[in-house]
């Protein structure tokens, strides 16, 4: 499967963040590549937009509805490799909207497997989280690791997860799961830190942030899509959930005075109440233990934290991508 050149590839949750380098990089390699979009009257392609036209020769939009069965049957037609990344992310709003947060992620993803079985796919990849394994019993945190759902997110990737896998054990479907600590990079939702950090700190003169203390094993989002292909071209990853992190991790206050310096400007930092999560619910630790990665897939980080800070903070001083931001705003 390492030759891309002229695959048939489905990438749900194609406009997002992960979703649209993914499919960069895909169609960088010379898959043709369909994208599920989540419709919307504006016919908005997220970040499919910034693609550089000479890949999109080779790019189908689809739009539609991931819990709608029959629509995403009609986008598996004649798929060979599916990448499913679609998904409400974001913790704060899984509080706010648990039903609709259970009935995308859970929902979505049984449509997608019912869909690749009937296909036939060769593979399928589900896209987890760290955020499954709540705050670290121990660490480094290995696949192994118990799952605690201290978050309606959380748990709602938990049961994706196991429904993807029983799709493997009951259908022999070629399911592997790809579990991403902390992805961070350009094209990034204001919702996450490190954007969060890097738009107040270059317009602010004061950095507003919920928990200081808790740590995150941070992967630049360049390593983390060479783990997704990675994935899909391994055999010895089907029937397997596999972690993809650096294999450190750093506390969040610190994280922000690392890009205050990076910025060069005089910038106080503070907690805002609003951003802390609830007590049970916060995650304080996460450190991913990266060795299935290393041995199954041959796959480990290219990009320090620096590196990788320096090329994300180089994408946000641009007026034109700083201006899809509100720094001001506590985004959920």
């Amino acid at each position: 499967m390492a030759d891309w050149k002229n695959r048939k590839v489905l990438v749900t949750g194609a406009g997002g963040f992960i979703g649209s380098h993914l499919t960069e990089r895909l169609l960088e390699l010379g898959a043709d590549v369909t994208a599920f979009l989540r419709y919307n009257s504006r016919h908005d392609d997220g970040f499919l937009r910034v693609l550089d036209p000479k890949l999109t020769a080779h790019l189908t939009k689809f739009y539609g509805e991931l819990r709608e069965l029959d629509t995403v049957q009609r986008a598996m037609k004649g798929i060979e490799v599916v990448f499913n990344l679609a998904a409400l992310p974001g913790i704060p709003y899984s509080y706010l909207h648990p039903n609709e947060t259970i009935e995308t992620n859970v929902i979505g993803t049984l449509n997608a497997l019912t869909a690749a079985r009937a296909e036939n796919v060769s593979r399928f990849v589900q896209t987890s989280t760290s955020e499954v394994y709540g705050s670290a019993l121990y660490v480094p945190i290995d696949e192994a690791h118990p799952k605690q759902p201290q978050s309606p997110y959380s748990a709602s990737k938990i049961s994706s997860d196991a429904i993807a896998l029983s799709y493997y054990y009951s259908f022999n479907l070629p399911v592997a799961i790809i579990r991403p600590f902390n992805t961070y990079g350009p094209r990034q939702s204001g919702r996450a830190v490190i954007p969060t950090i890097i738009t107040q700190a270059l317009t602010m003169d004061e950095i507003k942030l919920g928990n200081l203390d808790t740590t995150r094993d941070l992967t630049f989002v360049k390593d983390t899509v060479e783990g997704f292909v990675r994935v899909a071209e391994s055999d010895a990853a089907v029937g397997q959930e596999i972690n993809v992190g650096c294999g450190f991790e750093i506390r969040i206050g610190d994280l922000a005075k690392k890009i205050i310096e990076l910025t060069g400007r005089d910038v106080k930092l503070s907690i805002d109440q609003e951003r802390v999560r609830p007590t049970k619910s916060e995650v304080q630790r996460l450190f991913c233990a990266n060795q299935k990665a290393k041995e199954l897939l041959g796959w480990e980080p290219q990009y320090d934290l620096d590196a990788g800070l320096r090329a994300t903070m180089e994408w946000f001083h641009d007026p034109d991508h700083l201006r899809y931001y509100d720094p001001a705003r506590y985004t959920v």
